[in-house]
């Protein structure tokens, strides 16, 4: 029986569940925190203009990577 870690297609999804995964406990933690002290929101609404995307060359969308950011700061002021 082979290893499914070393198969990309597993490595790819395994990666992806663990990003989903991560982001949920995240999101909720930001939530709680922003719940209680709302201006956590505006600290990181604030701190965007120092997020900048990791890919290199042409993959590379600072830009892409902050509307992302901004949008589920948005999301978590419509839920506070």
């Amino acid at each position: 029986m082979s290893d499914s870690t070393s198969d990309p297609l597993d490595q790819v999804a395994d990666a992806r569940r663990h990003e989903i995964a991560t982001e949920h406990l995240l999101f909720g933690t930001i939530r709680f925190l922003a719940q209680r002290h709302p201006e956590l929101l505006d600290e990181l609404d604030r701190s965007l203009d120092h997020l900048w995307d990791r890919a290199e060359g042409a993959a590379r969308d600072d830009a892409a990577v902050r509307k992302i950011a901004s949008r589920i700061i948005k999301s978590l002021r419509a839920e506070s």
